[in-house]
């Protein structure tokens, strides 16, 4: 951790990392949201662990997912990967989500193969829903834990559907 005098907070997501071991299987499709959301993520995210904070830590921040006995596991370290925190989310509420997003997302990749643009537009707008109805579920499970924006609920969701990936 460091001085809080001696250097500006900087409360985002420098690295993330996902629990290979977690992930099963995963498409080419999957793996393509897989890193465009990493990327968007380290690219601009709003990430502020408040018991961390409290503590004296500034970020930026690692941050590492993994589902362990069916909840989402978020450990958060320091740029020297000293741990800060480790939160768990229940899961039982994302389930419905989850299941939506990766049945869209189904229609969504197969109407890309050979919908027409207004069928696949419609689609989108859809799926575009469902992310959305979930990184607000997001956002009000961390109340109190950590404070992110919109965006970054929104990539972070796509990264929890990563990891409930099934072969």
């Amino acid at each position: 951790m460091t001085d809080s005098a001696s250097s500006p907070a900087d409360h985002r997501i420098a690295h993330i990392e996902l629990d290979e071991e977690t992930i099963i299987w995963r498409n080419a499709d999957i793996e393509q949201e897989r890193k465009i959301a990493i990327f968007d993520l380290i690219e601009e995210n709003c990430f502020k662990p408040l018991r961390a904070v409290e503590r004296g830590a500034n970020g930026p921040y690692r941050l590492k997912l993994a589902v362990r006995d069916g909840r989402l596991l978020m450990s958060i370290a320091d740029e020297e990967e000293q741990l800060l925190e480790e939160l768990l989310l229940g899961l039982a509420r994302f389930r419905r989500p989850i299941r939506e997003y990766f049945a869209i997302c189904d229609s969504y990749y197969q109407a890309i193969r050979k919908a027409t643009p207004m069928e696949i537009e419609t689609i989108d707008m859809a799926r575009r829903g469902v992310h959305n109805r979930a990184a607000e579920l997001l956002i009000e499970r961390l109340e109190g834990k950590v404070e992110t924006d919109f965006a970054t609920a929104r990539r972070l969701f796509t990264l929890i559907c990563v990891l409930h990936i099934k072969g």
